[in-house]
């Protein structure tokens, strides 16, 4: 069956409130949007939490996605952002396991997932980033890693939920880097991920989920990435801060 296609921003500590809504606003005079729903692509931005409300109401169509999610309610977690405030301002749509988070806060699969739970209990889509550091790549242990990545993540997610969930995949090693995986590789990968997906949920959920690839993806080399039939889409960073590079981005897929 043919898959929607997903071009997703991720702008992580980038863009005040004011340089998101000029983003919004260069989106809607370029009929981004509109481009987008010709060539059947899904289109999607994560800015920071500051800026998710003016966004949202700026949105022009765009899915609008928080960078991450709290998986509980309320509580002393300083700096966290939980499901019911994303909700009051209409956002239904999470990052959740970004190996920045994983890196730089010691985030855990066993994390991402009472995350994942409680997000897709209330409805939510997310967006589960998976892959490997440069040291993993190199012992040749990538799809041991990715496994655990999978099976930890979606522990307790039904075949009802699964549809909620999109898969990105983003080595460690290529994201800010300027590397980036070889087609072959991310193709491997994104298709091994949906064999896993297959195993635990069934051959018409895995036919259904979408998988992304992530890390230095460019308009210069996202075609190559998506043509792939196990290739459903990129996240992307530093190419998606700018209206005319996510538009190039989606022109080129």
């Amino acid at each position: 069956m043919a898959r929607k296609k997903f071009l997703m921003g991720n702008w992580k500590m980038n863009h005040t409130i004011a340089e998101a809504n000029a983003f919004c606003d260069a989106v809607k005079d370029s009929g981004l949007v509109k481009e987008a729903r010709n060539k059947g692509v899904l289109l999607g931005i994560a800015p920071s939490y500051i800026a998710l409300q003016a966004v949202r109401k700026h949105a022009h169509g765009l899915v609008v996605a928080s960078q991450d999610a709290h998986y509980m309610n309320h509580g002393a977690y300083t700096s966290s952002v939980s499901i019911p405030m994303l909700k009051e301002i209409n956002i239904d749509w999470s990052i959740i396991g970004h190996s920045e988070k994983r890196t730089y806060e010691g985030e855990t699969s066993l994390t991402c997932n009472r995350k994942i739970k409680a997000l897709v209990a209330e409805r939510f889509h997310v967006v589960y980033c998976v892959g490997e550091t440069a040291k993993e790549y190199d012992e040749g242990i990538t799809k041991d890693v990715i496994r655990e990545q999978v099976l930890t993540g979606l522990m307790g997610i039904t075949k009802e939920t699964i549809p909620y969930i999109v898969i990105a995949y983003e080595p460690v090693w290529s994201i800010g880097t300027g590397k980036n995986a070889s087609v072959e590789i991310a193709v491997d990968i994104c298709g091994y991920i949906r064999s896993i997906i297959e195993e635990l949920f069934g051959k018409v959920a895995a036919q259904k989920v979408l998988v992304l690839y992530g890390g230095s993806v460019k308009p210069e080399n996202i075609h190559e990435y998506l043509k792939a039939s196990d290739v459903d889409g990129a996240l992307v960073g530093g190419a998606s801060l700018k209206a005319d590079s996510f538009k190039a981005l989606l022109e080129n897929i």
